[in-house]
């Protein structure tokens, strides 16, 4: 074989392995490029299916960024959930504001079978930071809360910096009624935590509006609608008796009658309890059946 013969071959030879290099490597970056899209599509599945669990839990995706405020200890939920009956019934509407609730023709809210307690307020709000602990006690006498925060209203807003519980990431258990809260916005005004659901809306719009509210306060917060047969617009009681308290200091007056607070809070707890109770059917009876609870739902 002549030498030109031997460098033809040799040129093949090169030319055949470098095609051979280049399928290798392109073979390389397509098991690459397959192995990348496979995990992405996993990264768009999971962050999808997230994304339509926070929706299907009544809330914006935004509620599932995380819980704001301080766990609270159990101590707290333990002087909230269990003032002594006796202390209850000597307070009755106690400092509470009269005529806070008013009944409205309207269908029945209900979940699950139960009647439906609907809250609509914000973490902002020194209103409903006032509220909540009333409501919060009214309805630890008809089931169980777990993973209450505590957290404080607006340091730039009326009543600043009140002392108080989030909703947000709480869960609440009950045989007689469904409890379902939305905190629309957080600490700071206009950053939306839970976006309420077109139905949630409308009752918003529609019963917290004239005739129902005073129309220079149309759109108040915080709304309670109970049952579809009561609504609650604004706090009860005034949130100035709230003012420099620690959360742990508001839980352990609540048992003691000659505090503001518990004169303004378990007053507002009682009426909040007695129209609970016209929801259901007056039951548990070992709440529903006491003199003061009574004595309320014929002023309603």
């Amino acid at each position: 074989m002549g030498k030109a013969s031997r460098v033809k071959q040799a040129s093949a030879r090169e030319k055949i392995a470098a095609q051979r290099a280049a399928q290798r490597r392109q073979e390389v970056r397509n098991r690459m490029y397959l192995t990348i899209g496979s995990i992405l599509g996993v990264v768009v599945i999971v962050v999808a299916f997230l994304f339509f669990k926070a929706l299907d839990k009544g809330g914006s995706s935004s509620a599932s960024a995380g819980v704001h405020g301080t766990a609270l200890p159990a101590s707290v939920i333990k002087d909230i959930s269990t003032v002594p009956s006796s202390t209850l019934d000597s307070i009755g509407s106690g400092g509470a504001y009269a005529k806070t609730v008013s009944p409205v023709s309207a269908p029945p809210l209900k979940s699950g079978g139960k009647p439906e307690v609907l809250y609509m307020g914000a973490e902002y709000c020194p209103y409903c930071a006032t509220e909540r602990w009333a409501l919060v006690q009214a309805l630890s006498r008809f089931g169980t809360f777990s993973g209450l925060h505590g957290i404080h209203s607006s340091s730039t807003d009326v009543y600043p910096s009140t002392p108080t519980l989030t909703f947000l990431g709480s869960h609440y258990t009950s045989k007689y009624l469904t409890f379902t809260p939305v905190e629309t916005q957080g600490l700071t005004e206009g950053t939306t935590l839970q976006t309420p659901t077109s139905a949630q809306t409308k009752l918003f719009s529609k019963y917290d509006s004239p005739p129902y509210i005073s129309a220079n306060e149309t759109g108040a917060i915080p709304f309670i609608d109970l049952g579809g047969k009561y609504l609650i617009h604004g706090a009860q009681y005034n949130p100035q008796v709230l003012a420099g308290k620690t959360w742990a200091e508001v839980a352990a007056a609540l048992s003691d009658k000659s505090t503001a607070i518990a004169q303004g809070a378990d007053g507002a707890a009682n009426i909040l309890t007695a129209t609970i109770c016209k929801l259901t059917n007056n039951q548990p009876s070992n709440v529903c059946s006491s003199a003061t609870i009574t004595s309320l739902q014929g002023k309603l």
